[in-house]
């Protein structure tokens, strides 16, 4: 109680030192009256310490209004620690500036009313005043703090140059934002950017400080050797350490190393934990990847339930490959009841959010009639925009659209000049465009050109143009014929399941295209295309199985065939299975 009576009577300076003395014993609510003393007697540093006080809630209610005040006090008393602490909490958006004077401090100092001011909005003006103040006074953290208010500020009050002297400065100093500012600033310089070593260096020393921005850049150098020696397994401790200090993108990345085993022994379940981590605080990518975890089991067993909630969080939060993912969940029945509605929304939701593959579903599900909830998806607007940047497939893509009118009105001249722009690259475009020629649609007919592209896509294997090409040396369009060649390249597109290409060269064994007539390897042509559906291939093996041509007749399969081709449409089997069924009831009789 003695104690207590004589600490009125101590000096500024006396009051001030028993506070900090009692600072370090974590005794706050002894502490406080002792600072407010020296406070009121305008000693700056007590003014800090009272202000980082509301601020932690130590000793007082937590109060960022008050605490502002006392560090504004401080900090106008030329009080650095003051000045760079206010100009960081403002440029975060963790306070606002109070708008009252800081004399006021003292008078609310036990006041009952803690009232909370929060801002999420960064106060620049303000940080920048304060942060100037304290680079004047020469602080190296004052002036990593003006740099980074001279390159992330309003327009205003950036300057690049500036900023990065204040950074250079800075790390001079030792300040650990210093280095990872001016490695930023170094890096964000077209003529600066190649000095990686430098670059480097300096964040190595911002990581060594335990900034978990640069503890991650820093794994990222290594692991691309940037600067540094190529070290994956060091850049996977970086991750490791950025991970544990809370940086999202680390945690990311460390939980990729722990599954893949690459780097460090695989622990699936510890690296999906991480992954965890990394989702729920807002990470896209991580919680599209617990999604395809769930998804492909692997080293944790499949379970769709899982990865439907991790891919709905992430499209929630708009990632257009989780939603397409969610889609086709909704389509299958994995993970959620099946629904057709939800599926579409969720197909086109990923389609409208540039996901190339859902414009392609989207498309595909107009070109094969169905009716989608929501009205017609603009799909050649969607392929249009990212032809137009020389995207070959998208220009494909359109072109098919608006050939068969799947998301527009068909137009045939405009899908010609874009099914020729595609053909630069793509087989499937040069296929395509060689058909117009030939047919005359959309562009005038040239079969000779239609001949040259056709053997331009058949020489990289496609086999729907090996087939084209065949059938033009065949029967000499667009040049002269060529029944060897043309037998060859059926034979490519007939190792690649063309049943075209198989019904081809079972017509061309029948007969009467200049080779000699062989019907045992016509019948085995046609049955091999008859067998994947081709419906002139069912109805020519019917005819060679009711006939005995090529091999043994068999009037019961015949029928068969002759029916296979029926249910395809074509009406000459018709014909053969009326004739065939009253020979029967002749035969019967």
């Amino acid at each position: 109680m003695l104690f207590d009576r004589l600490i009125g009577k101590a000096s500024p300076a006396t009051a001030l030192r028993r506070g900090l003395g009692l600072l370090e014993k974590e005794q706050f609510t002894e502490a406080l009256p002792l600072l407010a003393q020296a406070a009121q007697a305008g000693v700056p540093e007590a003014a800090y310490q009272i202000g980082r006080l509301y601020l932690q809630g130590s000793g007082v209610p937590y109060s960022q209004s008050e605490a502002v005040r006392w560090l504004q006090q401080a900090a106008l008393h030329s009080n650095v620690e003051a000045q760079c602490l206010l100009a960081a909490l403002l440029v975060q958006g963790l306070v606002s500036a109070p708008e009252t004077s800081a004399d006021e401090g003292a008078a609310r100092l036990f006041s009952t009313t803690a009232a909370s001011v929060v801002s999420p909005t960064p106060d620049f003006e303000a940080a920048h005043k304060w942060a100037r103040m304290a680079a004047q006074a020469g602080s190296a953290e004052g002036r990593a703090l003006l740099g980074y208010v001279l390159t992330n500020g309003p327009h205003h009050l950036r300057n690049l140059d500036e900023a990065r002297d204040c950074y250079e400065r800075s790390a001079s100093g030792g300040c650990a934002q210093g280095h990872l500012g001016y490695a930023l600033a170094l890096a964000g310089d077209a003529q600066l950017s190649e000095r990686k070593t430098e670059i480097a260096e300096h964040i190595r020393a911002a990581a060594a400080a335990g900034i978990p921005s640069a503890v991650y850049m820093f794994g990222v150098l290594a692991e691309q050797g940037t600067g540094v020696e190529q070290d994956p397994a060091r850049a996977a401790d970086h991750y490791r350490r950025a991970a544990e200090l809370g940086h999202r993108g680390a945690q990311l990345k460390w939980g990729v190393a722990l599954i893949e085993g690459k780097t460090v022994p695989p622990d699936p379940v510890l690296g999906e934990s991480w992954l965890r981590r990394a989702a729920l605080v807002g990470d896209l990518r991580a919680a599209e990847m617990i999604g395809d975890l769930y998804t492909k089991g692997g080293a944790m067993p499949p379970n769709y339930a899982e990865a439907a909630s991790w891919y709905r969080r992430a499209a929630e939060a708009g990632s257009a490959t989780a939603a397409r993912s969610l889609s086709s969940f909704y389509m299958t029945g994995a993970g959620v009841p099946t629904d057709a509605e939800e599926a579409a929304r969720w197909l086109r939701m990923a389609a409208e959010a540039g996901d190339a593959g859902a414009q392609v579903d989207l498309a595909q599900q107009l070109l094969a009639g169905v009716d989608l909830p929501g009205g017609r998806p603009p799909v050649t607007d969607w392929f249009r925009k990212t032809a137009a940047g020389g995207d070959l497939v998208a220009a494909f893509n359109l072109g098919v659209c608006l050939l068969q009118g799947a998301g527009a009105e068909p137009d045939d001249q405009q899908a010609a000049i874009w099914l020729r722009r595609a053909a630069e690259g793509l087989p499937e475009a040069q296929y395509m465009l060689g058909r117009l020629l030939s047919e005359g649609r959309g562009i005038q007919a040239d079969l000779k050109a239609a001949r040259e592209w056709f053997a331009l896509a058949a020489e990289a294997g496609n086999a729907d143009s090996q087939a084209a090409l065949a059938e033009m040396l065949v029967n000499g369009r667009g040049g002269p014929a060529d029944v060897a060649k043309a037998i060859k390249l059926c034979q490519q597109a007939a190792a690649n399941g063309h049943s075209g290409a198989m019904f081809a060269l079972g017509a061309i064994h029948g007969g009467g295209h200049g080779i000699a007539v062989d019907r045992a390897a016509a019948a085995r042509w046609f049955r091999a295309a008859a067998e994947l559906g081709h419906g002139h291939a069912q109805l020519m093996l019917g005819r060679y199985l009711r006939s005995g041509a090529g091999q043994p007749q068999n009037l019961r399969d015949a029928q068969y065939w002759f029916e296979s081709a029926v249910a395809q449409g074509i009406v000459e089997a018709e014909t053969e299975l009326a004739e065939l069924s009253a020979a029967s009831s002749k035969i019967a009789v």
